[in-house]
């Protein structure tokens, strides 16, 4: 087997075999195959596709790379959720002990930030005293006592597409819909978990730009969770507006622990409801009622124990960042449109975010909405506040925003779950 061969096949629009596959991935692990290789492989993929059985394939090669987790000795069904990530996505922070509240282990794995998408864990670590490395015992032991871990993934899962992420950011190959499905899946498989809920986005804050794309990434992902023994389904959610009242670190987590306690802006609540009714169905418990969890406080106890069992002090205050600067609606009307990659960049600049994995973050940085599309607005009346400890960046962020915004006659909000599929 030689890799000029495996970029030649695919080069040439030919399926990659199985032997191929194995060799070109267990190769790349281990330094055999230069990155300028395998990106000259990347890009040849990018171009020419991949069908189901090389994508499954790759996927597999991927996850033996590494470990594999086990949680099959918990008394309690897995399931675990994924986001293709967005602007004041939070959705993971009341998820996981909700559902776990609900009678599933929650066992999510979750990444750090970059870009104009916030991270989970850059979010938990605004607690003061959590801490997001966990090892394997560390990780199994909170799932046993709690029903619910948050924490980072390891080096031992899936090492192959830890080196694979890095290459395709450096070569314009993150979007091949084979390499974004098995990237994901191949960590998420390698997990352990018995089931799985895709959260797909589409929209201006998004990855993926469109419906259409998001459906067939979607589509994707389902098929190789079922095809390596994961019940897999996927909701396709609109990710044009942010996600609740705030982008940021500090501020989502605010938020968050309203919709725990019963309150919190009606998108949280509803996406949150809806992909706990699918965690729990996918686990095997139909009958558990997410609502009834947030309302009766079980989620909220469950949260705090979460916490406290991750270092973390679930009443001890957040951070709040030094300054502030309002931005007034521009003229009276109903707000149509607040575009949600705008929010993320300029979160992003005002330091809730990192352009590269090394970069500190703030936990009080970010941006406050004071009102949604569909909501009336009143010229002059402060409709965004900017955080940041570095007022520097309060230029930069304005400069982001400078087209986010429409007020018009009337505007009917998108559905937030645009389409479910299995």
């Amino acid at each position: 087997m030689d890799v000029i061969s495996v970029i030649r096949t695919k080069r040439d629009g030919g399926p990659l075999s199985p032997e191929q596959i194995d060799w070109v991935i267990d190769a790349y692990t281990r330094g055999t195959v230069a990155d300028e290789q395998m990106s000259a492989l990347a890009m040849a993929i990018l171009l020419n596709g991949m069908d189901r059985a090389e994508i499954a394939r790759w996927t597999a090669a991927m996850i033996a790379s590494g470990e594999r987790m086990d949680f099959s000795s918990l008394p309690r069904p897995t399931a675990d959720k994924h986001s293709t990530g967005g602007v004041g996505d939070k959705i993971t922070l009341p998820l996981a002990p909700l559902v776990a509240a609900c009678g599933a282990a929650v066992p999510q794995l979750s990444g750090r930030g970059l870009g104009h998408t916030g991270g989970t864990l850059d979010k938990l670590e605004s607690i003061p005293g959590w801490r997001a490395l966990l090892s394997n015992t560390e990780m199994l032991d909170v799932l046993r006592d709690v029903g619910a871990v948050i924490c980072a993934a390891g080096d031992g899962l899936a090492p192959a597409d830890k080196k694979l992420y890095a290459l395709r950011d450096v070569t314009g190959t993150v979007e091949a819909i084979p390499l974004i499905a098995s990237s994901i899946m191949s960590k998420k498989i390698a997990e352990g978990t018995g089931s799985l809920v895709l959260d797909v986005k589409a929209g201006s804050g998004a990855f993926m730009k469109n419906t259409e794309d998001a459906a067939e990434l979607a589509r994707t992902m389902v098929g190789l969770g079922t095809d390596h023994g994961v019940r897999t389904v996927a909701l396709l959610t609109d990710m044009s507006t942010p996600l609740g009242l705030t982008a940021g670190n500090a501020l989502e987590v605010r938020e968050s622990v309203e919709v725990l306690a019963g309150g919190g802006p009606a998108d949280v609540v509803e996406l949150t409801l809806a992909l706990a009714r699918e965690m729990l169905d996918a686990a095997g418990l139909p009958d558990a009622d997410p609502a009834q969890a947030l309302a009766d406080g079980s989620a909220m106890d469950h949260w705090r124990r979460m916490i406290s069992a991750q270092g973390g002090d679930p009443d001890a205050a957040l951070p709040v960042a030094r300054e502030q600067h309002v931005i007034p609606a521009p003229a009276s009307g109903v707000l149509t449109r607040l575009d949600a990659y705008a929010v993320g960049v300029a979160a992003w600049r005002l330091g809730a975010g990192r352009a590269r994995k090394e970069d500190a973050v703030q936990a009080g940085a970010g941006v406050e909405l004071h009102a949604k599309p569909g909501d009336e607005v009143r010229e002059g009346a402060p409709l965004l506040t900017l955080h940041t400890d570095t007022p520097e960046a309060f230029d930069y962020a304005l400069t982001a925003l400078a087209d986010a915004v429409e007020v018009g006659a009337s505007h009917t909000p998108a559905p937030i779950v645009l389409d479910r599929i299995a």
